[in-house]
């Protein structure tokens, strides 16, 4: 068994589509974990939008643009008269729904409901193709299995027995297709693992189904050693440990979702990140396998703020963290990055929520600073920390940048500097040529 997560960009067409099924049509046993259309979840959010404000005529507007794109791709992907009319039904049917909203008051899980129709559009129109192909495939709607309990955490156990269950009852199929991103909570009702979440949904899956591999399907052939975007002569590497995908991921390498490597690394099931557009590139693989030393890749993360708390009551002062850090957790906010010295405490943040909540805490125990538009940027690998050099040519290629802070020594994979989102993309340009052009 193996788990096959395409996301939004390679099912973005009908073109897309066929790929897709001609990638996944082959003898060995899979479960297929599909996004919603690539533009179909920024169309839902902005209706969800609309209804909130109660401004249900550009609400309309916005589903029928969006019911109208669909019925343009059904009559691009299916060949007969047959599956043409069923595609158009579905579509009706879901659009008939999502309609739905507007006639009531509108809620935070009826916005979930509404998200959640483009991964059930997205896996129905591939099992109407696989129909029409007389492809055998079994569409395992992931609200049947996936559940989150009361603290938005995964059951495992549920999900296990009961993607074991849908799987067993069709003992004889060998393609399954599901949907990412989205669940049921602890209530019933519908929920989602959040943006990025059907990375997530494929290493649950796999780990539930005891997966051989696990492979995420994007429009880039494996993860770059720097930010393709904003960096040329980038290249893919071709093999990473869990840590170093992980330091990666959270900091900013959008091709695999952070959260989806701890399950992965915990069953040690090998996680490779693959190019629909370039199916024959080998892509890369994540396993607890660790493969060279050095410095692997750098990654940024933008929309990060800083805040520092200076008090002349926090030298010596016993007890003056723990009060500082429950502030966060109080207001569940994970802080990125850690700085000390004997007066004052910085950290970074990327979630802003309840941030004049959190800075009006932390004035109890000294002056407050905040500062905006930074970004983490973040160089990984094996040992940095033991690597002799490193850190020097590190430092020496952020010779004209403003650093803001350091954090190194936490990690064995990583060193994290944070620099003003203005000056992001002449280090990362500085990096990548003093510490993979001149290695």
């Amino acid at each position: 068994m193996i788990v096959l997560k395409f996301g939004g960009t390679s099912v973005g067409s009908p073109e897309r589509i066929k790929e897709v099924a001609n990638l996944v049509n082959t003898s060995q046993k899979k479960v297929v974990v599909l996004s919603a259309m690539s533009g179909t979840t920024n169309s839902l959010v902005e209706i969800a939008d609309y209804l909130y404000k109660k401004n249900h005529d550009s609400a309309n507007e916005a589903i029928l643009a969006l019911e109208q794109k669909y019925y343009e791709v059904i009559n691009q992907l299916f060949s007969t008269i047959e599956y043409k009319e069923k595609g158009k039904e579905l579509i009706h049917s879901h659009f008939t729904h999502i309609k739905s909203f507007t006639q009531d008051m509108f809620t935070l899980f009826e916005e979930k409901a509404i998200l959640a129709q483009g991964e059930l559009i997205s896996t129905a129109l591939l099992h109407y193709y696989f129909n029409e192909q007389n492809i055998d495939s079994v569409l395992i709607p992931a609200l049947n299995f996936m559940r989150i309990d009361k603290e938005g955490e995964p059951d495992l156990f549920y999900i296990k027995e009961n993607i074991n269950r849908e799987i067993d009852n069709n003992p004889t199929n060998t393609i399954f297709i599901t949907q990412g991103f989205i669940c049921r909570n602890a209530f019933g009702e519908i929920d989602n693992l959040r943006r990025g979440g059907s990375d997530y949904s494929a290493s649950l899956i796999g780990v539930a189904c005891n997966a051989q591999e696990i492979q995420i399907w994007t429009d880039i052939d494996g993860m770059h050693n720097n930010d393709p975007r904003f960096v040329d002569n980038t290249k893919p590497l071709a093999n990473l440990s869990f840590d170093e995908a992980a330091e990666l991921a959270y900091f900013g390498a959008k091709i695999l979702h952070p959260a989806s490597v701890q399950p992965c690394k915990i069953a040690n099931i090998p996680v490779r990140l693959k190019n629909t557009m370039k199916p024959e590139a080998s892509g890369t693989l994540v396993s607890s396998e660790i493969n060279g030393k050095g410095i692997k890749a750098i990654a940024a993360k933008d929309n990060i703020t800083a805040i520092k708390i200076k008090s002349g009551r926090m030298l010596l002062a016993h007890g003056f963290m723990r009060k500082v850090f429950e502030i966060f957790e109080t207001y569940k906010t994970s802080i990125d990055m850690i700085t000390t010295s004997e007066v004052a405490v910085s950290v970074t943040i990327d979630d802003t929520k309840h941030l004049n909540d959190i800075v009006k805490e932390l004035k109890k125990y000294g002056m407050v600073e905040v500062d905006t538009d930074l970004s983490i940027i973040c160089v990984v690998g094996d040992f940095i920390a033991e690597s002799k050099g490193y850190a020097f040519k590190v430092m020496e290629s952020l010779q004209n940048i403003s650093l803001r802070m350091i954090s190194y020594g936490g990690s064995r994979h990583n060193v994290s500097l944070l620099v003003n989102t203005s000056d992001k993309k002449e280090a990362l340009n500085s990096l990548h040529n003093n510490l993979f052009n001149h290695v």
